[in-house]
This record gives C-alpha cells, structure tokens and sequence, in this order.
C-alpha cells in the first residue's frame, strides 16, 4: 500500500541556489537508494517569504527520514549541513505535517 508523507524543514537565508543546484546533481547512488527504500514521487518546495522546505514523498517502504543509519545518507547530511538547519548528528531539523486533504 502506497502512502504519502510530508514534512517541513528549514534552509538558511541566501541559500535557493545552492540548494537547487546540490539536489539537480543528487548522487546516483542516493537516489538509487531512496527508490530501493520505496520512495517515489518525492518533491521539495520552498517558501521564499520563511525559508521553508516543504517535501512530500510516496511510500511503500520507509520514509528518507528512517534511513539516517546508512553511510550515503549520513554523508548527504554532512554535505547539506552548511546550508540548512540540523540536528547534532548533521541530519535535518523536520517537522512531520498532517494530512487534512487530498483530491486524487
């Protein structure tokens, strides 16, 4: 059964770009690995006026948020560290969202 997720997350002022810029060139091993875990559909969005990432992904596995134990991931963490809110362990600061609608 297929789900869906969001969730919210916080880039540093200044940053779009490179942001845009890091993620067109997304690790071919990472992405492999996010559709091995079961994500599909994923998509990042940014609010210009806050800064805030929102991302939803489809799921038949895990979220990309369950696998921070892998080194790909962790490193992936690392390289964004410099330009978005984390945790000590250099993964995301996220905030899950609650579903109230949806039009298929």
């Amino acid at each position: 059964m297929m789900q869906r997720v969001a969730f919210k997350m916080k880039l540093k002022p200044g940053f779009k770009e490179e942001y845009q810029k890091r993620h067109a060139a997304i690790w071919p091993e990472l992405k492999q690995l996010l559709q091995a875990a079961g994500i599909s559909d994923y998509a990042i969005f940014l609010d210009e006026e806050t800064n805030t990432l929102f991302a939803v992904q489809k799921l038949s596995g895990q979220s990309s948020q369950d696998l921070g134990n892998l080194a790909i991931v962790q490193k992936w963490w690392a390289y964004m560290a410099d330009i978005m809110d984390t945790n000590p362990d250099n993964s995301p600061v996220t905030t899950p969202l609650q579903e109230v609608f949806y039009l298929p």
